[in-house]
């Protein structure tokens, strides 16, 4: 695997371009975990260069919240990488996806705005950003995402439609823990007894699920389950034709996002 930290480097490497050759980006902020790992392993599976990006990308932080507080663990990360059979990973300094006098931004303006858009604003535009840059520096075919962050999987499908970008976006399900949690970078986190209090939230989404099986509705289901914690918001979403439900709550300092597939399938 090359480690490579500059626009002018990924340039460098990633030339020539071999004909018929499919190329696959896995954009990340770091601290894998399993989840991570299974977006590296489909694209490995499936394309003939793995580039991953790895950037904690402060534009995606809103008021209050300190991109330094992200967990980090650059070393555990190359060799988690290197094992999934990543060819390039793209680990730049802020300067140098934002250098100064940066002043171009991308807002996918409905989807951005309710949900985890109300709750952090200016995240989505920083996300459709950082993504419309990495897919212009690595043309991949295929670039992978995980259904856990749905919206920001909607917005990204979004900006992909309407800016006419030459690739297509997988999406690949949420990974969890034996306990049913959904794999985030942020459950280290958590400490026993509120890790206990967490699983509220999966649980209520499982039944809401059910619910929406049954024609009830999912989301007063959902809320109903969640043993007293007052979430952020519960709502279904569209993704690109697939219905979800989808929650955040607050446990202690950290916020937990996830949901659950309603309808559609991730084929």
């Amino acid at each position: 695997m090359r480690v490579v930290r500059t626009v002018a480097d990924l340039r460098r490497t990633l030339e020539p371009d071999e004909p018929g050759r499919v190329v696959g980006l896995v954009p990340t902020m770091g601290a894998y975990h399993e989840g991570h790992l299974s977006l590296f392993r489909a694209a490995r599976a499936e394309c003939g260069l793995v580039v991953a990006s790895l950037f904690v990308n402060p534009a995606q932080f809103g008021p209050g919240d300190d991109p330094e507080a992200y967990p980090r663990n650059e070393a555990a990360d190359l060799e988690r990488t290197a094992a999934a059979g990543v060819d390039v990973l793209f680990a730049p300094s802020v300067d140098e996806l934002y250098p100064p006098g940066f002043q171009t931004w991308v807002e996918v303006e409905e989807l951005s705005r309710p949900l985890e858009g109300e709750h952090r604003p200016g995240h989505f535009r920083g996300v459709a950003t950082i993504c419309l840059k990495l897919f212009n520096l690595v043309h991949p075919q295929l670039a992978y995402f995980g259904l856990k962050d749905a919206q920001q999987a909607a917005v990204v499908l979004q900006l992909v439609r309407d800016l006419n970008l030459e690739l297509r976006v997988r999406l690949l399900p949420t990974v969890r823990d034996a306990d049913g949690l959904a794999l985030s970078s942020r459950n280290v986190f958590l400490s026993q007894q509120e890790r206990t209090l967490a699983l509220a939230l999966p649980r209520a989404l499982a039944a809401g699920a059910a619910a929406d099986r049954e024609g009830s509705d999912p989301v007063a289901a959902a809320r109903a389950a969640l043993n007293g914690l007052a979430p952020d918001y519960l709502a279904t979403l569209d993704v690109d034709g697939r219905r979800v439900l989808a929650g955040a709550v607050r446990i202690g300092k950290t916020r937990l996002i996830d949901n659950v597939l309603l309808e559609g399938d991730l084929a």
